[in-house]
């Protein structure tokens, strides 16, 4: 990577990206830096966050690393407290930390669903909350969610499925929340995309057993090109940018596939 872009599409934004020391994350730092943007990243992996952020340094671009579990209640104000004391301001929340799990609803303990609602879901509400204390008094800000297709097409497991159908919901009502106040929220839904995530879900690793991969062969055509994290990027840098300015509420599916 070469912090070499000509359009600045953020020049002076300050960006909270959570679970950024890698796959989409990383790919939404490393494009929002190139973007001009100062840039916050948030992981529970000291090691992976301080090699991204060297990546981006050493390109020239603006960055810091904050470790941060996204499922702790107290992380949203720490790493935001980190972010102003470094940068002066927040001006875009991209809520990325979650994880994937394949298991079905008759092998799905409470404290599963918990877990992975405290990420996925319980997480992207503080990051969001947070942001909106910083938002409101300035009249501005963005916030993007990472999504899923799952959120639409509801294949894999029950915990996972139901926190990104929720997160879809959600960011439609901050949408609705803050219409006319300069502030705006939308999601991305990226569909099979080639990360490490991706890779354990294709290959079986991820939690849970071969029920509701069955189920997802049932349902949605997997023999297409898959997307890269760049792709998702993108889709985040529309959403962040002035090119972006008219849109709030929506959830932008990138996919190559057009999961239903």
């Amino acid at each position: 990577m070469s912090i070499e872009s000509d359009s600045n599409l953020l020049a002076g934004k300050t960006a909270v990206i959570t679970g950024a020391s890698k796959g989409i994350g990383k790919a939404i730092g490393e494009l929002f830096a190139e973007e001009g943007a100062s840039v916050v990243l948030t992981a529970r992996s000291e090691e992976t966050l301080n090699e991204t952020v060297d990546e981006i340094t050493s390109a020239g671009g603006e960055a810091i690393g904050v470790v941060a579990d996204a499922a702790d209640p107290d992380s949203p104000e720490m790493v935001f407290d980190r972010a102003i004391d470094e940068f002066g301001q927040v001006d875009i929340m991209v809520n990325n930390a979650g994880f994937g799990e394949m298991v079905s609803i008759e092998d799905t303990t409470d404290e599963h669903f918990e877990r992975v609602l405290g990420v996925n879901l319980v997480g992207v509400f503080r990051h969001s909350r947070e942001a909106a204390q910083h938002f409101i008094p300035r009249g501005e800000g963005v916030i993007i969610n990472v999504s899923s297709v799952n959120g639409n097409t509801p294949v894999n497991g029950v915990s996972y499925t139901t926190s990104k159908g929720a997160v879809n919901t959600m960011t439609k009502h901050l949408a609705m929340r803050f219409a006319g106040t300069g502030i705006r929220c939308n999601a991305i839904a990226p569909g099979v995309t080639d990360t490490e995530a991706a890779r354990a879900w294709k290959s079986g690793e991820q939690e849970g057993d071969d029920t509701m991969m069955e189920v997802t062969e049932k349902y949605v055509n997997l023999d297409v090109p898959e997307t890269e994290p760049l792709d998702q990027a993108y889709a985040a840098l529309y959403l962040a940018s002035d090119m972006g300015k008219a849109v709030s509420g929506q959830v932008l599916q990138v996919d190559n596939a057009g999961w239903l």
